[in-house]
């Protein structure tokens, strides 16, 4: 199975964990496939999108994040069962049932830090493709949310997954993200490196031109393999960030034009992922099991 994508570019501000969470929920509401969203992402924003702060706290205070899966199996060499920290039941979207959370916690900074400390590089590396083997056989698709910047764990995503997508703003600062992830990606190829599956441009101004010129100069470089549809800088979006303690439809949470957008997009993205890997559009399995997944 490849099917893992990480979500990255090295400039930070550019839409990057509202993608995800857009992405991640058209998918399981309107394409009926299980996902997993692994959040990277020691701000847990896409963690704090996909459930209430309390119930995100909980898990946190409890020990039942990224950081203490990590924290087990590199530092500690604990043999542990990932499905555990997997959280069902997140999303404020009532017929995104299938969407699933691996959450995080800012802690996983200092666990970067450790394992810089302890140089324990590879260690981390060897965890995360094990997770990642894992995952691929239970979940349709796996997004990965990763921080901006280059850091270790976001190299062993990159370096595990089986695709990347790279979300950029149209604009110059925003490029210049794109340009350094790029060259990060020329160094040590023998590493092994995700396969790029596009850049998306993102948070566009429909009525600026600039937006529209540093939009064509992205697509006219096949380097850059840009999805069609761009998605527009629009409140509704944002709006679909804040987790509502009520459930809502999808087409509630995603309206009208950027309703429209983020399901172009995403067709978009499961087109080349389905190209890419020999998939068909056959009907997706059944939800895996979930005996020992927590509940939000």
């Amino acid at each position: 199975m490849r099917n893992s994508i990480a979500v990255m570019n090295t400039k930070g501000g550019v839409g990057k964990s509202t993608l995800v969470l857009a992405l991640a929920e058209t998918i399981s509401a309107y394409h009926g496939k299980n996902v997993l969203v692994i959040d990277s992402d020691a701000q847990a924003s896409v963690s704090s999108m996909l459930m209430s702060v309390s119930s995100l706290y909980k898990l946190q205070s409890d020990g039942a994040t990224i950081v203490d899966y990590l924290h087990a199996r590199v530092l500690k060499g604990q043999v542990i069962d990932w499905p555990k920290y997997i959280v069902r039941n997140v999303s404020d979207v009532d017929d995104a049932r299938s969407l699933f959370l691996l959450p995080s916690d800012m802690q996983l900074t200092l666990l970067e830090r450790e394992v810089s400390k302890e140089n324990l590089h590879g260690r981390l590396r060897e965890v995360i493709g094990e997770l990642l083997n894992g995952v691929r056989r239970v979940f349709d698709i796996v997004l990965i949310d990763c921080p901006p910047g280059l850091s270790v764990l976001t190299e062993c995503w990159l370096r595990e997954a089986d695709f990347h997508v790279s979300p950029t703003k149209a604009d110059y600062v925003s490029v210049c993200g794109l340009e350094v992830f790029r060259r990060f990606k020329a160094l040590n190829p023998e590493m092994g490196f995700a396969e790029n599956l596009g850049v998306i441009v993102n948070l566009k101004e429909a009525t600026s031109s600039s937006d529209e010129e540093y939009h064509r100069w992205l697509e006219s470089n096949p380097d850059n393999a840009c999805f069609a549809q761009a998605i527009p800088r629009m409140s509704a979006l944002q709006d679909a960030a804040n987790f509502q303690s009520y459930e809502r439809s999808y087409f509630a949470k995603y309206p009208g034009q950027v309703g429209s957008a983020v399901r172009a997009l995403t067709e978009e993205v499961l087109a080349r992922l389905a190209q890419r890997t020999g998939a068909t559009s056959a009907s997706p399995p059944p939800p895996p099991q979930q005996a020992n997944v927590a509940n939000a």
